[in-house]
């Protein structure tokens, strides 16, 4: 099999493709032929050497992968050789073959394609957890979504639409007109315009009732001053960790430092929620995970969703991926292609 290894922390070009042995499925596990592999932030920051979650380098990286079941690990019946899947993988997506318990494994619909399953996973999981299961998000209501124009951001710009909420979105100008199209009501200029005054400028002043923040140190600060009275705030990263290709000391020390501490009794006197979400801690939830996972799927093969892929690199081309992604020229999600 191939596999794109981190070789050691740094830029895009420390990513290194190798070769090795097919694994062998253990008992309860399935072997995949993968055929798209997802990259996701989290994946860059372990690259840098910022992601404390990931393996030691030198490592595999990569949370999620479609493709086609090759072999059946003992005990595992209720799925065949030649079905096609797509699946969580904590770490080692980056690769031709991998082996994964069945849990983790999703049947992918007649009506969608191995390309835009790979797109779902993480992204979907991530916006699900925030918008439906903890946010309980419904007509009606306002949601900002930062980085509108990423993976998250377009998974969660769907399933506000199907639950009939307003969205404000910040992205670059360049990706408004998109976002536009796709039903984001408020398009906001990070770059040029303060989206704290913007958001409560639209409102009037009341602010919107959820925030989705991956961008981390003072903006989550402004986030939660966007919120009205039962709004919910939900930290998901912290891409301001690392704003280069590089890890450095400086940017990091100083977005860290521009966190937030929230005060109890002013949570209780706003009544407003702040939510930390890591979709990389819940690996031990199969049941609820699956759940999610099986609905989420159904409303992809129902056409309620769509995903988004932006652009597909070879594998072997996974540090130009990174780069892409790293200049914020995607517009949804990025795979690489097996």
């Amino acid at each position: 099999m191939r596999q794109v290894w981190i070789s050691r922390a740094g830029p895009p070009n420390v990513l290194e493709l190798r070769e090795a042995a097919d694994p062998t499925p253990a008992a309860g596990e399935v072997r995949i032929r993968v055929a798209y592999a997802g990259i996701n932030f989290a994946d860059i920051m372990a690259r840098m050497g910022a992601y404390p979650d990931a393996p030691p380098i030198p490592c595999v990286v990569g949370y999620e992968v479609s493709g086609v079941i090759d072999a059946l690990g003992e005990g595992v019946e209720d799925v065949a050789v030649g079905d096609e899947v797509v699946c969580l993988c904590r770490f080692g997506g980056y690769t031709d073959t991998i082996c994964v318990p069945r849990l983790q494994v999703v049947p992918v619909p007649a009506s969608t394609t191995l390309e835009a399953a790979a797109a779902v996973p993480v992204n979907y999981l991530t916006a699900w957890l925030m918008l439906v299961e903890l946010g309980n998000v419904h007509a009606g209501h306002d949601v900002l979504v930062h980085a509108a124009g990423g993976g998250v951001g377009q998974a969660a710009l769907q399933i506000c639409a199907w639950k009939g909420a307003t969205v404000f979105g910040t992205a670059s100008a360049g990706k408004h007109e998109r976002l536009r199209e796709r039903g984001v009501s408020h398009c906001i200029d990070y770059r040029n315009q303060d989206f704290e005054a913007e958001v409560m400028r639209i409102t009037e002043g009341r602010g919107v009732d959820i925030v989705l923040d991956a961008v981390g140190g003072a903006s989550f600060k402004k986030s939660y001053r966007c919120l009205r009275h039962n709004g919910r705030l939900f930290m998901f990263g912290a891409s301001s960790v690392v704003p280069g290709k590089r890890r450095r000391l400086l940017p990091a020390l100083k977005a860290l430092a521009q966190m937030p501490r929230f005060s109890s009794l002013q949570l209780l006197d706003l009544n407003r929620g702040v939510f930390g979400v890591n979709l990389g801690h819940l690996w031990h939830e199969n049941e609820r995970m699956q759940a999610m996972f099986g609905a989420i799927m159904a409303e992809v093969g129902a056409g309620t969703f769509a995903p988004v892929v932006d652009r597909v690199f070879p594998l072997e081309q996974a540090a130009d991926a990174h780069q892409y992604i790293q200049d914020r020229k995607n517009f949804g999600k990025v795979l690489l292609k097996a």
